[in-house]
């Protein structure tokens, strides 16, 4: 028995070993090897949460505009996926795994081309942004899929984005990534399910070319 668990043992510590190394690997690709000065340029702004705000605001814009007062429960139930995907990845797995940034990192921070003004102090695993745009784009999504038709897909494609400027600009591991984005989306699909069944937005009816909410 205690040499079969030494043996389990030395399974997973080879298995975290192998990851990490190729998770460092592809972070310096990224970081890197495949950058170009316009990127340089683009990146450090595209992730940044305030320059997203006007979308935010077209948005929530949009669902008033369609569906009037009725709206409030979808822009509440919106704020407190938000709250809940930033909490779980903030609050609670980045204080609880406590792994250091690349550009936090003893050895590796020399090698990390940093983009920003600053190393951010917090942890690295889960990435919040991955967290919080995939929770977004999931909830977004499946609430108002009927209305977005394929155009909804390039929520996913504007999170991921976000993500990959992450690990541009040097703060970020992919697998920090990963994990935030599969957080991300299961926090947002289960709010979606949860508004969807419990809640919903009215249906969208058609007249003299606009579209109404059904009472």
């Amino acid at each position: 028995m205690i040499l079969l668990n030494a043996a389990s043992a030395g399974f997973w510590e080879q298995l975290l070993s192998t990851l990490k190394q190729w998770d460092t690997w592809l972070f310096l690709k990224i970081n890197n090897d495949w950058t170009t000065p316009f990127l340089d340029g683009i990146f450090p702004v595209w992730r940044e949460m305030l320059t997203w705000v006007p979308l935010y605001f077209f948005i929530v814009f949009l669902v008033f505009w369609n569906f009037g007062w009725k709206a409030w429960p979808w822009v509440v139930a919106l704020i407190a996926t938000v709250a809940l995907s930033d909490q779980l990845s903030s609050q609670l797995l980045k204080n609880w795994i406590n792994r250091p940034r690349p550009c936090a990192d003893d050895v590796l921070k020399y090698q990390v081309r940093l983009l920003l003004s600053r190393c951010p102090a917090s942890g690295s695993f889960t990435s919040s942004h991955a967290t919080n745009h995939f929770a977004v784009a999931c909830f977004i999504y499946f609430t108002l899929k009927p209305y977005l038709g394929k155009w909804g897909k390039l929520l996913f494609v504007w999170a991921a984005t976000i993500c990959y400027g992450q690990m541009y600009v040097g703060v970020h591991y992919p697998l920090d990534i990963l994990g935030g984005t599969i957080l991300g989306c299961a926090i947002g699909y289960w709010a979606a399910i949860f508004f969807n069944k419990k809640i919903k937005l009215p249906l969208l009816v058609q007249t003299s070319g606009t579209n109404t909410a059904a009472h």
